[in-house]
């Protein structure tokens, strides 16, 4: 029997063969005792798992080096375990709900057809991202920079959809649920709700493909609600109702679950679940990210260094980002690659050419169109949301 020890040497001597190593490093996952497991799902290339039941897996830092996450290695994230393949002949997208004049129902061809199509590019992003990165620990999945992907999303908008329905003045918010379950029938069903005003905004869309292509089973296929600037909590999977409601949704996923306390971030787009204490979360916070380095990294002096990376935020869109490689005494402006829109986040790069052998603590922040800059520190919260902090690593000049 191969001891543990044994097994996890072997594991990291193949995983730096293939440059596997540094991508768990990239992630912030990997330590000298615990290498994280790369698996790939069923129509997925290797990505790190976080757990296989229900199925959470983390794609490799190095993989954001593109503008748009292939599909094959974009993240995957579920609450529940039951995930059914299903027929897209027969899949059927319901609407209804007190507060909607007339219960409509949609074949996806019917969608297609009915309806405007439109194309978004827009980052997916989970509210826990960099969750590993909190000290002390946070409790939930301990994510690494993995659990997020940019890509190209095609689809209808809700409000064409809403509005074909017809919506009561007493409308308030706007319910969503998919086709995956818990195991146990103890289990919370997974429903997710909007603002109202959030359902009606033109971005908000029932989108079909993904980056050119039918979504993935894995990231929601035949339907999937995209909801850009906001964290993917709301981002709901293999839709199949949607509900206008006139009260607050009162169920497990928004009383409890992905909620923040209240005026600690900047947020205010969902007053209908606000209390004294805590508010849902909403909006995703300017942050960056570099991709091609990693920490501890060792290069030639003789060379310059490319740092490259990624930057994002909730829609205003990044205005600049900024490279320390002296701990944080001084700073240049990266050069910013293409604009995809304010949802997409934006590539960066900055060359610098090391004077002398040693270590060079670099830092990376971004600052949005509407002035927010990145905090050197996260903001701390019970549930380990919204780390974006300055990101701070050390490369080896010799």
């Amino acid at each position: 029997m191969v001891d543990r020890r044994h097994f996890i040497k072997n594991i990291a001597g193949s995983l730096a063969a293939l440059g596997g190593l540094s991508l768990l490093q990239r992630s912030g996952l990997a330590a000298a005792s615990e290498i994280p497991i790369m698996d790939a799902l069923p129509g997925k290339e290797a990505l790190i798992k976080q757990t296989f039941r229900p199925p959470n897996y983390e794609t490799p830092i190095n993989v954001f080096d593109a503008p748009f996450t292939p599909n094959n290695r974009f993240f995957v994230r579920y609450h529940n375990a039951v995930i059914p393949e299903v027929n897209a002949g027969k899949w059927r997208l319901h609407i209804g709900g007190e507060a909607a004049r007339t219960p409509l129902e949609f074949t996806l061809e019917q969608l297609r057809k009915v309806f405007e199509q439109v194309e978004i590019p827009a980052l997916c992003l989970c509210s826990g991202n960099r969750r590993a990165a909190f000290e002390p620990p946070a409790p939930g999945l301990q994510w690494g920079s993995g659990a997020m992907g940019n890509a190209l999303w095609r689809g209808v908008r809700l409000k064409d959809v809403l509005e074909k329905a017809g919506i009561d003045p007493s409308a308030l918010e706007v319910s969503l649920a998919g086709s995956d379950s818990g195991v146990l029938p103890t289990t919370p069903d997974f429903v997710k709700s909007l603002p109202l005003t959030k359902a009606l905004d033109e971005n908000t869309l029932i989108a079909f493909e993904m980056n050119g292509e039918p979504l993935p089973h894995w990231n929601g296929f035949p339907a999937r609600l995209i909801v850009p600037g906001w964290t993917a909590t709301y981002w709901m999977k293999h839709l199949t109702a949607i509900h206008v409601i006139s009260k607050p949704l009162d169920d497990f996923w928004m009383k409890t679950a992905y909620r923040i306390p209240k005026d600690r971030f900047p947020s205010g787009q969902f007053s209908s679940q606000k209390t004294e204490t805590h508010m849902p979360i909403t909006e995703i916070l300017v942050n960056s990210l570099i991709t091609n380095l990693v920490d501890g990294q060792t290069l030639p002096k003789s060379k310059p260094i490319e740092i490259k990376g990624v930057a994002w935020d909730g829609g205003d869109g990044i205005a600049r980002v900024e490279v320390s490689t002296d701990g944080g005494f001084n700073w240049k402006q990266a050069t910013l690659k293409q604009d995809y829109g304010r949802f997409s986040w934006r590539q960066w790069q900055l060359v610098f050419a090391p004077k002398h052998p040693g270590q060079y603590p670099i830092m990376v922040r971004a600052t949005s169109h509407s002035g927010i800059s990145q905090p050197l520190e996260p903001i701390p919260n019970p549930s380990g949301y919204h780390h974006n902090a300055v990101q701070k690593i050390t490369v080896k000049a010799v």
